[in-house]
């Protein structure tokens, strides 16, 4: 294995591609109990369409997140609740690139490792048990569909955007998930849960060359094929300016979405990522001359907040929360975002902001779970998340201010709202 050092973070991190082509990352935590093991596979709700065997393929809306409820199911039973029975802590998410497994525990690791690698790389459904699943999670869509804060913001994707993907809501609809079969769940396991599709990510008090070896011996020898995906050409304007939803809420809600340019693969998408978070603090963070005059002005409250989101083909920026005057909020932030590339920020508020954006990146460090996921995603976007200090030393204010310049515009932008129904 490789040991790369980064002496400004003091970690140590160790990689090997193993010859089935599956990514391993090891960061020894030496003197801590804990061990935390991420398995993750480049496969979201985003990858509806895709090419296997020299065909296109169509899939339903929600199969990445349903196939991760189903992956637990295991000819003896249930993996959950093998790994609960040895003291870990296990879990899943799907979002829209990745769906992840993962677990926590300080004693028999390399036996949950074990379980954790073969019930994730062995598929086992029957027609019955997928039959079941779709009632349990249609129940849990239509919880969903009733959340004010979820309405708002897959509002604010569509209208967004026209075709690409990140439009499609992760879980999918009751509609679309009673199309799902135990083959089409087949089919996509086969065609992204591949050893060269995935990476192991391992943090905590354990021996890297064990960690390799285990998963050499347990997962398939023969990696997979690369899979095409076609997630949509998209323009660069929005699909609709405005999108309104009436529902049963005591106060309107806004979100003020912005369609930027997506980042290649590679550290320019680090360097965009640390550049849009950097723009949402400038513009609207809890500091920001912005926030302060709203919620002084009784516009906005605590509830106002947003953030900078990146995707394969796609990023976009957004910001709202509760108001009651939700439109003067929106054109507030629009006519702030003109004047920030006008004026410039104020230096000494630029420099504080850039040191807390810093401290939150290091404090992110303390956290077994975030370096898993960080390195998962890094390597998944082709960079390296933890040469995230060389591009805080590049940024400048004048790199900020072009990134507000290109993609904080009244063309870029559209309006969701939730407005409460009338009597």
């Amino acid at each position: 294995m490789r040991a790369v050092q980064y002496q400004r973070l003091g970690e140590t991190v160790y990689c090997e591609t193993l010859p089935n082509g599956l990514e391993i990352r090891v960061v020894p935590k030496p003197g801590h109990v804990k061990k935390y093991a991420f398995f993750a596979t480049r496969y979201g709700g985003m990858d509806t369409r895709f090419q296997l065997n020299g065909q296109w393929l169509d899939t339903p809306a929600g199969i990445a997140h349903y196939l991760e409820h189903k992956m637990f199911d295991t000819k003896e039973g249930n993996a959950l609740q093998e790994l609960a029975k040895n003291g870990a802590e296990p879990n899943a998410f799907t979002s829209n690139a990745m769906t992840g497994y993962y677990f926590d525990s300080t004693d028999h690791f390399e036996e949950n490792l074990e379980i954790l690698l073969s019930f994730v790389s062995v598929p086992y459904f029957t027609q019955e048990s997928v039959a079941k699943e779709q009632g349990i999670i249609g129940q849990e869509i239509r919880m969903i569909e009733d959340n004010p804060d979820w309405q708002i913001y897959t509002q604010m994707l569509r209208a967004l955007y026209r075709v690409h993907t990140a439009r499609t809501s992760i879980a999918g609809t009751v509609e679309s998930i009673s199309h799902i079969t135990a083959e089409t769940l087949y089919d996509c396991h086969k065609a992204f849960y591949t050893p060269s599709n995935m990476i192991l990510t391992v943090v905590g008090g354990v021996d890297p060359v064990k960690v390799s070896g285990l998963a050499q011996r347990v997962l398939p020898k023969e990696g997979g094929p690369v899979i095409p995906r076609d997630y949509g050409l998209e323009p660069e304007t929005p699909a609709e300016r405005e999108i309104r939803l009436a529902m049963e809420v005591s106060s309107p809600q806004f979100l003020k979405g912005y369609k930027c340019r997506p980042a290649e693969e590679g550290e320019d998408r680090l360097r965009t990522m640390v550049l849009g978070d950097l723009a949402c603090d400038l513009l609207f963070g809890e500091s920001s001359p912005l926030y302060q005059r709203l919620y002084s002005q009784g516009i906005i409250n605590s509830s106002f907040g947003g953030a900078f989101e990146l995707m394969p083909g796609a990023a976009f920026l957004y910001a709202g929360g509760e108001s009651k005057e939700p439109r003067t909020a929106a054109a507030a932030l629009q006519e702030e975002a003109d004047r920030l590339v006008r004026q410039g920020v104020d230096g000494e508020f630029f420099q504080r902001t850039l040191r807390a954006s810093f401290g939150s990146s290091l404090r992110g460090l303390n956290s077994f779970e975030n370096i898993a996921v960080s390195l998962t995603e890094g390597y998944f976007g082709g960079y390296d998340p933890f040469r995230f200090p060389e591009v805080f030393d590049s940024v400048t204010q004048e790199d900020v201010l072009a990134f507000l310049r290109d993609n904080v515009t009244a063309e870029r932008s559209s309006l969701s709202e939730i407005v409460p129904k009338e009597a």
